[in-house]
C-alpha cells in the first residue's frame, strides 16, 4: 500500500466517523479533539511498548500494539488533513531534512 492509498482510505474512515459523531453527540469531533484522541492512542502505545519489553504487565500486547500503532499512522494522516498539510510532502521534506542533517 502506497502513501496515496493510506491518505483516502483514512478520510473515508474518518467521514464516517463524523457520521457516528453527528448521530450520538449532534457535532462533528474538531479538529482539538481528533488531536487529543491521537494523543491517547500514541501514549497507549507507550505503554503496550512497556507490556511487550516486560516492564509493564498487560494482555493482549502484541495485538494491542500493532492496532494502536496503525491507528496513529491514521491519526496523523486525518489531523494532516483537517489542517490543509499534506502529508505526503510533510513526511518527504522531513526525511530529507533529517538526511541531510545526519550527513
Amino acid at each position: 500500500m502506497d502513501i496515496k492509498q493510506v491518505i483516502e482510505r483514512s478520510k473515508k474512515i474518518r467521514a464516517t466517523y463524523h457520521q457516528l459523531e453527528k448521530q450520538h453527540h449532534g457535532s462533528e469531533w474538531t479538529v482539538e479533539e481528533d488531536a487529543l484522541a491521537f494523543l491517547t492512542d500514541a501514549a497507549l502505545v507507550g505503554r503496550h511498548t512497556m507490556s511487550q519489553q516486560k516492564r509493564w504487565p498487560a494482555n493482549n500486547t502484541d495485538t494491542e500494539l500493532e492496532h494502536k500503532l496503525g491507528e496513529c499512522i491514521w491519526w496523523l494522516t486525518v489531523l494532516a488533513d483537517r489542517m490543509d498539510i499534506d502529508i505526503e510532502k510533510a513526511v518527504e521534506n522531513f526525511l530529507t531534512k533529517t538526511e541531510k542533517l545526519l550527513k
